[in-house]
Protein backbone atom coordinates (compact mmCIF):
# COMPACT_ATOMS: atom_id res chain seq x y z
CA UNK A 1 0.00 0.00 0.00
CA UNK A 2 1.29 3.09 -0.96
CA UNK A 3 2.33 5.59 2.09
CA UNK A 4 1.50 9.22 1.43
CA UNK A 5 2.86 11.01 4.38
CA UNK A 6 5.28 10.07 7.33
CA UNK A 7 4.70 11.93 10.75
CA UNK A 8 3.59 10.98 14.28
CA UNK A 9 0.30 11.02 16.00
CA UNK A 10 1.11 13.06 19.24
CA UNK A 11 -1.22 13.30 22.58
CA UNK A 12 0.16 14.48 25.67
CA UNK A 13 3.68 13.60 25.62
CA UNK A 14 3.66 10.50 23.97
CA UNK A 15 4.43 10.26 20.05
CA UNK A 16 3.78 7.32 17.83
CA UNK A 17 5.63 7.47 14.42
CA UNK A 18 3.25 6.65 11.47
CA UNK A 19 2.82 6.08 7.84
CA UNK A 20 -0.82 7.71 5.90
CA UNK A 21 -2.13 5.33 3.47
CA UNK A 22 -5.45 6.15 1.66
CA UNK A 23 -7.92 3.98 2.90
CA UNK A 24 -10.24 4.64 -0.23
CA UNK A 25 -9.64 4.80 -4.11
CA UNK A 26 -11.38 6.44 -6.87
CA UNK A 27 -12.96 3.82 -8.99
CA UNK A 28 -14.44 5.96 -11.72
CA UNK A 29 -14.14 5.18 -15.42
CA UNK A 30 -12.09 8.00 -16.52
CA UNK A 31 -13.61 9.35 -20.11
CA UNK A 32 -10.81 11.32 -22.17
CA UNK A 33 -12.03 14.56 -24.11
CA UNK A 34 -11.32 13.72 -27.92
CA UNK A 35 -11.52 16.22 -31.11
CA UNK A 36 -14.83 14.51 -32.55
CA UNK A 37 -12.50 15.06 -36.40
CA UNK A 38 -9.49 13.40 -35.87
CA UNK A 39 -10.06 11.97 -32.19
CA UNK A 40 -7.34 13.13 -30.70
CA UNK A 41 -6.84 13.97 -27.15
CA UNK A 42 -7.93 17.66 -26.19
CA UNK A 43 -4.94 19.57 -25.05
CA UNK A 44 -5.54 22.33 -22.05
CA UNK A 45 -2.92 24.90 -21.80
CA UNK A 46 -2.61 27.66 -19.44
CA UNK A 47 -3.20 30.93 -21.61
CA UNK A 48 -3.08 34.65 -20.65
CA UNK A 49 -6.14 35.78 -22.12
CA UNK A 50 -4.66 39.37 -22.55
CA UNK A 51 -1.05 38.92 -23.35
CA UNK A 52 -2.27 35.96 -25.81
CA UNK A 53 0.44 33.62 -24.65
CA UNK A 54 1.17 30.14 -22.98
CA UNK A 55 2.38 30.73 -19.54
CA UNK A 56 4.06 28.41 -17.52
CA UNK A 57 4.16 27.33 -13.55
CA UNK A 58 7.25 29.72 -13.18
CA UNK A 59 4.98 32.65 -14.45
CA UNK A 60 2.22 32.01 -12.07
CA UNK A 61 1.23 34.19 -8.95
CA UNK A 62 -1.36 33.27 -6.21
CA UNK A 63 -3.72 35.73 -5.49
CA UNK A 64 -7.11 36.63 -3.58
CA UNK A 65 -9.64 38.16 -6.11
CA UNK A 66 -12.04 40.08 -3.26
CA UNK A 67 -14.53 42.07 -5.86
CA UNK A 68 -14.28 41.69 -9.98
CA UNK A 69 -11.15 42.00 -11.42
CA UNK A 70 -9.33 43.30 -8.22
CA UNK A 71 -7.03 40.71 -6.53
CA UNK A 72 -4.50 40.70 -3.36
CA UNK A 73 -1.53 39.45 -4.09
CA UNK A 74 0.05 36.76 -2.40
CA UNK A 75 4.06 35.39 -2.41
CA UNK A 76 5.32 32.40 -1.67
CA UNK A 77 6.76 34.33 1.55
CA UNK A 78 3.38 35.37 2.64
CA UNK A 79 1.88 31.92 3.04
CA UNK A 80 5.11 30.81 4.85
CA UNK A 81 4.81 34.33 7.08
CA UNK A 82 1.74 32.93 8.51
CA UNK A 83 2.00 29.02 8.88
CA UNK A 84 1.65 27.62 12.33
CA UNK A 85 5.23 27.07 14.33
CA UNK A 86 4.10 23.33 14.09
CA UNK A 87 5.02 20.35 12.31
CA UNK A 88 3.34 19.96 9.59
CA UNK A 89 4.25 16.04 10.00
CA UNK A 90 2.60 15.83 13.10
CA UNK A 91 -1.34 14.78 13.74
CA UNK A 92 -1.73 16.81 17.19
CA UNK A 93 -4.94 14.75 19.31
CA UNK A 94 -6.61 17.78 21.11
CA UNK A 95 -9.46 16.36 22.37
CA UNK A 96 -11.18 13.06 22.80
CA UNK A 97 -14.99 12.20 22.29
CA UNK A 98 -17.57 9.88 21.33
CA UNK A 99 -18.14 8.66 18.03
CA UNK A 100 -21.79 9.37 18.15
CA UNK A 101 -21.44 13.03 19.16
CA UNK A 102 -20.20 13.66 15.59
CA UNK A 103 -22.50 13.81 12.60
CA UNK A 104 -21.34 12.16 9.57
CA UNK A 105 -22.15 15.41 7.47
CA UNK A 106 -18.78 16.74 8.44
CA UNK A 107 -16.57 13.48 7.28
CA UNK A 108 -14.61 13.90 4.73
CA UNK A 109 -11.53 11.40 3.73
CA UNK A 110 -10.51 8.06 4.96
CA UNK A 111 -7.14 6.87 6.09
CA UNK A 112 -5.08 4.28 7.42
CA UNK A 113 -2.45 4.50 9.86
CA UNK A 114 -0.17 2.04 10.18
CA UNK A 115 3.16 2.41 12.88
CA UNK A 116 6.37 3.69 11.20
CA UNK A 117 9.76 2.09 12.46
CA UNK A 118 9.76 1.87 16.19
CA UNK A 119 6.37 2.86 16.74
CA UNK A 120 4.44 -0.28 17.19
CA UNK A 121 4.20 -0.60 20.64
CA UNK A 122 2.88 2.92 21.20
CA UNK A 123 0.35 2.46 18.17
CA UNK A 124 -1.13 -0.64 20.31
CA UNK A 125 -1.24 1.14 23.38
CA UNK A 126 -3.42 4.16 21.66
CA UNK A 127 -5.74 1.36 20.25
CA UNK A 128 -6.24 -0.35 23.08
CA UNK A 129 -6.99 2.84 25.26
CA UNK A 130 -8.83 4.07 22.44
CA UNK A 131 -11.38 0.42 22.40
CA UNK A 132 -11.65 0.31 26.06
CA UNK A 133 -12.45 4.14 26.75
CA UNK A 134 -14.98 4.25 23.69
CA UNK A 135 -13.68 7.20 22.30
CA UNK A 136 -11.91 8.79 19.54
CA UNK A 137 -9.43 11.37 19.28
CA UNK A 138 -10.19 15.19 17.85
CA UNK A 139 -6.70 15.98 15.78
CA UNK A 140 -5.20 18.50 13.71
CA UNK A 141 -3.00 17.61 10.99
CA UNK A 142 -1.53 19.83 7.74
CA UNK A 143 -2.03 18.41 4.61
CA UNK A 144 -0.87 20.12 0.81
CA UNK A 145 -0.23 22.96 3.55
CA UNK A 146 -4.04 22.83 4.30
CA UNK A 147 -5.08 22.53 8.07
CA UNK A 148 -7.38 20.30 8.62
CA UNK A 149 -9.34 18.72 11.46
CA UNK A 150 -9.57 15.11 12.14
CA UNK A 151 -10.69 12.13 14.03
CA UNK A 152 -8.39 9.19 14.74
CA UNK A 153 -10.30 5.90 15.58
CA UNK A 154 -10.13 2.09 15.01
CA UNK A 155 -11.38 0.05 12.18
CA UNK A 156 -11.17 -3.18 12.38
CA UNK A 157 -7.90 -3.02 14.45
CA UNK A 158 -6.59 -0.76 12.42
CA UNK A 159 -5.93 3.07 13.35
CA UNK A 160 -7.64 5.41 10.62
CA UNK A 161 -7.54 9.39 10.37
CA UNK A 162 -10.75 11.11 8.86
CA UNK A 163 -10.56 14.64 7.81
CA UNK A 164 -13.97 16.13 8.79
CA UNK A 165 -15.00 19.80 7.94
CA UNK A 166 -15.01 22.40 10.42
CA UNK A 167 -18.16 23.85 11.62
CA UNK A 168 -18.04 26.73 9.07
CA UNK A 169 -17.68 24.48 6.29
CA UNK A 170 -21.17 22.95 7.09
CA UNK A 171 -23.78 25.18 5.29
CA UNK A 172 -26.84 25.74 7.81
CA UNK A 173 -30.14 23.37 7.06
CA UNK A 174 -31.91 26.84 7.57
CA UNK A 175 -30.72 27.67 4.11
CA UNK A 176 -32.55 24.22 2.51
CA UNK A 177 -35.76 26.08 1.16
CA UNK A 178 -38.94 24.64 1.02
CA UNK A 179 -38.78 22.42 3.72
CA UNK A 180 -42.08 22.00 5.68
CA UNK A 181 -41.76 23.55 9.13
CA UNK A 182 -44.93 20.65 10.17
CA UNK A 183 -47.00 18.28 8.07
CA UNK A 184 -49.94 16.53 8.70
CA UNK A 185 -49.75 12.90 8.44
CA UNK A 186 -52.30 10.24 7.89
CA UNK A 187 -51.87 7.90 10.68
CA UNK A 188 -52.70 4.54 8.28
CA UNK A 189 -50.24 6.50 5.85
CA UNK A 190 -48.04 6.49 8.38
CA UNK A 191 -48.12 3.17 9.30
CA UNK A 192 -47.80 1.33 5.79
CA UNK A 193 -44.64 3.94 5.23
CA UNK A 194 -43.42 2.13 8.84
CA UNK A 195 -44.18 -1.26 7.72
CA UNK A 196 -42.58 -1.00 4.66
CA UNK A 197 -39.45 -0.24 6.92
CA UNK A 198 -39.48 -2.96 8.86
CA UNK A 199 -39.27 -5.03 5.23
CA UNK A 200 -36.74 -3.63 3.92
CA UNK A 201 -34.43 -3.92 7.02
CA UNK A 202 -31.44 -5.79 6.46
CA UNK A 203 -27.67 -5.60 8.53
CA UNK A 204 -25.07 -3.57 6.50
CA UNK A 205 -23.59 -5.40 4.17
CA UNK A 206 -21.17 -3.54 2.16
CA UNK A 207 -20.37 -6.52 -0.26
CA UNK A 208 -23.70 -6.35 -1.94
CA UNK A 209 -23.67 -3.24 -3.11
CA UNK A 210 -22.43 -2.59 -6.66
CA UNK A 211 -21.74 0.22 -8.79
CA UNK A 212 -24.06 -0.80 -12.12
CA UNK A 213 -23.50 1.90 -14.03
CA UNK A 214 -19.32 1.46 -13.77
CA UNK A 215 -19.93 -2.12 -14.34
CA UNK A 216 -22.16 -1.61 -17.45
CA UNK A 217 -19.78 0.90 -18.69
CA UNK A 218 -16.69 -1.08 -18.62
CA UNK A 219 -18.56 -4.61 -20.30
CA UNK A 220 -19.50 -1.85 -23.45
CA UNK A 221 -15.86 -0.41 -23.67
CA UNK A 222 -14.98 -4.16 -23.79
CA UNK A 223 -17.30 -5.29 -26.42
CA UNK A 224 -15.85 -2.40 -28.28
CA UNK A 225 -12.67 -3.68 -27.94
CA UNK A 226 -13.54 -6.97 -29.01
CA UNK A 227 -15.49 -5.79 -32.28
CA UNK A 228 -12.05 -3.79 -33.03
CA UNK A 229 -14.26 0.06 -32.15
CA UNK A 230 -11.43 1.49 -31.93
CA UNK A 231 -9.30 4.97 -32.56
CA UNK A 232 -6.00 5.88 -33.21
CA UNK A 233 -4.64 9.42 -32.16
CA UNK A 234 -2.34 11.12 -34.46
CA UNK A 235 0.52 12.58 -33.62
CA UNK A 236 0.52 16.13 -33.33
CA UNK A 237 2.85 17.94 -36.25
CA UNK A 238 6.13 19.36 -34.40
CA UNK A 239 6.61 22.70 -35.59
CA UNK A 240 9.92 23.44 -37.75
CA UNK A 241 12.18 26.56 -36.98
CA UNK A 242 11.12 27.43 -40.68
CA UNK A 243 7.95 27.66 -39.97
CA UNK A 244 8.08 29.83 -36.90
CA UNK A 245 10.60 31.82 -38.78
CA UNK A 246 8.69 32.04 -41.43
CA UNK A 247 5.66 33.05 -39.10
CA UNK A 248 7.62 35.87 -37.46
CA UNK A 249 8.59 37.38 -40.93
CA UNK A 250 4.98 37.63 -41.77
CA UNK A 251 3.52 39.24 -38.85
CA UNK A 252 6.81 41.41 -38.74
CA UNK A 253 5.78 42.77 -42.51
CA UNK A 254 1.88 43.03 -41.44
CA UNK A 255 3.33 45.24 -38.44
CA UNK A 256 5.44 47.36 -40.72
CA UNK A 257 2.62 47.76 -43.16
CA UNK A 258 -0.10 48.68 -40.72
CA UNK A 259 2.70 51.46 -39.44
CA UNK A 260 3.29 52.80 -43.22
CA UNK A 261 -0.39 53.45 -43.80
CA UNK A 262 -0.85 55.22 -40.51
CA UNK A 263 2.30 57.62 -41.12
CA UNK A 264 0.74 58.10 -44.49
CA UNK A 265 -2.28 60.90 -43.89
CA UNK A 266 -0.10 63.13 -41.74
CA UNK A 267 2.04 63.10 -44.50
CA UNK A 268 -0.30 64.16 -47.28
CA UNK A 269 -1.29 66.41 -44.91
CA UNK A 270 2.17 67.92 -44.19
CA UNK A 271 2.35 68.61 -47.83
CA UNK A 272 -0.86 70.46 -48.21
CA UNK A 273 0.00 73.15 -45.68
CA UNK A 274 2.84 73.53 -47.58
CA UNK A 275 1.37 74.17 -50.85
CA UNK A 276 -1.26 76.46 -48.50
CA UNK A 277 1.78 78.76 -47.68
CA UNK A 278 2.96 78.90 -50.60
CA UNK A 279 0.28 80.25 -52.51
Amino acid sequence: MHTMWKGTISFGLVNIPVKLHSATEDKDVKLRNLHKECKSPVKYEKICPVCEKEIGNDDIVKGYEYTKNKFVILEDEDLESIKDDKDDKSVEIVDFVKLEEIDPIYFDRSYYLSPDDGGGKAYALLREALKDTEKIGLAKITIRSKEQLSVVRIYNNTLVMETIHYPDEVRSFQEVPNIPEEATVVKKELETAKMLIDQLTANFEPEKYTDDYRTALLDLIQKKKDGDEISTAKEPKKPSNVTDLQEALEKSLNRTKKGKKKATPAKRKTETTKKTSTG
